[in-house]
């Protein structure tokens, strides 16, 4: 069986030009001949399905726009931010990127991000969720356009449930199950599993440790100030989530190696069969569709205060230094439009941004009828999540949750050292 990971990472190098004119839907597009034969780079990475979605709206742009051309950069997601790095220290970036909204903020930051303000249409943000707007913000401006996006609910293995007499799921977002009934839940499972199995995997491993986030939300939680300056996590909630995540461990709800800096992805340790159920994104369903030879659905993560979920997916961004801002501009607008987001966004299993998208519904290409509780789990993100995620001390931050996670999943650290730590790390992060 090939590993989701290994599927999800690797991306195929591959290029699409072909002639086309400029004329933006909700963008200032440039005018005259040079701008008519201008062509773009984009660099991404990317499973088959999103690749495919790409090429797609490139010819699709191509097509409409008479003399533009975009080469499409594809290359392995390891290798993508080293690279994306590298050229804008030698001052060679690509014209457009795809970039996770978590990272987003440190672009914004430094200033290699084009400032579109001069190239949206009035109204131009109203096409998107509050939640999505928000989270492509940087330093008052929008510094992208929020592509798509992606939420983690669980994903089950139907009979290993029902051997433990968990029958029913819940089926809408506010029957989601209460961290109580979740931990009920578990507990079942772990009963009922030989010692080597295990009720679930935590999708948090490296730069996903955000998901952890997610718990904190849930709690009705924050991590930062509302102006984004200083922490905020040193709380009743930032403790219930530590505690809450610490007895997946202490309780052996979760497989040892399902920590954040475990080098074993959780939705392997799911395809292995040695959890009943993972925490993944809706991107994993058409790999899963396809290798997986037992019968799973997908139902809500668990809720406390309030639902919560991680807004994943990806911005796409142009770089600062391109001489085709214009160009650039009308190729972002092109992408969130509504067909080329609806065509992305179905064959890729992957949520929309846009609010006509969100409120219409959209049907993925495989298992659709698992589109509308990934839509539901999405539902749960805050515009106030999203902007703290989007944060330009981000990085910094994801160190720190590294850190202190890890000692407190695997290193025995207590709940009030684990969050003063965090505290102490989130202020030296955020510190001017």
């Amino acid at each position: 069986m090939t590993g989701l990971s290994r599927r999800h990472f690797l991306g195929a190098a591959g290029a699409l030009a072909a002639p086309a004119a400029l004329a933006g839907c909700g963008f200032a597009v440039g005018s005259g001949s040079k701008a008519a034969t201008d062509a773009l780079t984009f660099t991404t990475w990317g499973t088959d399905s999103e690749l495919a979605g790409f090429r797609k709206g490139i010819a699709d742009f191509q097509a409409a726009n008479a003399g533009a051309t975009v080469t499409l950069n594809a290359v392995p997601y390891e290798q993508m931010f080293t690279n994306i790095d590298a050229q804008l220290q030698a001052g060679n970036p690509p014209d457009v990127f795809r970039v996770p909204y978590y990272t987003l903020g440190a672009y914004a930051g430094r200033g290699q991000l084009l400032d579109l303000s001069p190239h949206l249409a009035a109204g131009f943000s109203d096409r998107f969720t509050p939640t999505a707007w928000a989270a492509v913000q940087g330093q008052g401006h929008p510094v992208g356009v929020p592509h798509h996006t992606d939420t983690s609910a669980i994903l089950y293995n139907k009979a290993v449930l029902d051997s433990a007499g968990i029958s029913s799921v819940p089926t809408t977002v506010d029957q989601a199950w209460t961290w109580q009934e979740f931990t009920d839940v578990a507990a079942r499972l772990r009963r009922a599993l030989p010692a080597a199995k295990y009720p679930f995997a935590y999708n948090w491993q490296g730069n996903g440790v955000t998901r952890w986030l997610s718990l904190l939300f849930q709690a009705g939680g924050r991590f930062l100030a509302e102006d984004l300056t200083a922490p905020a996590i040193d709380s009743a909630a930032g403790r219930a989530a530590v505690d809450f995540s610490r007895s997946f461990f202490t309780d052996h709800l979760v497989p040892p190696n399902d920590s954040v800096k475990s080098t074993t992805y959780a939705a392997d340790l799911w395809y292995s069969q040695t959890t009943a159920m993972v925490f993944g994104g809706a991107f994993m369903i058409p790999d899963a569709d396809s290798t997986l030879d037992f019968e799973w659905g997908a139902t809500f993560s668990p809720r406390k205060q309030r639902g919560g979920g991680d807004f994943g997916g990806n911005a796409l961004v142009a770089t600062a230094a391109t001489k085709k801002a214009d160009l650039a501009a009308s190729f972002l607008d092109f992408m969130t439009g509504q067909q080329a987001m609806r065509d992305f966004c179905s064959g890729a299993s992957l949520l929309p941004t846009r609010r006509d998208l969100v409120t219409g519904g959209i049907d993925f290409a495989v298992r659709p009828e698992l589109s509308k509780v990934f839509i539901g789990q999405a539902t749960t993100v805050r515009p106030t999540d999203a902007a703290q995620v989007a944060s330009p001390a981000m990085a910094k931050i994801i160190a720190v949750l590294k850190d202190q996670l890890e000692q407190a999943f695997v290193g025995g650290q207590n709940t009030e050292k684990t969050v003063a730590a965090i505290s102490s790390g989130i202020a030296a992060a955020t510190k001017p």
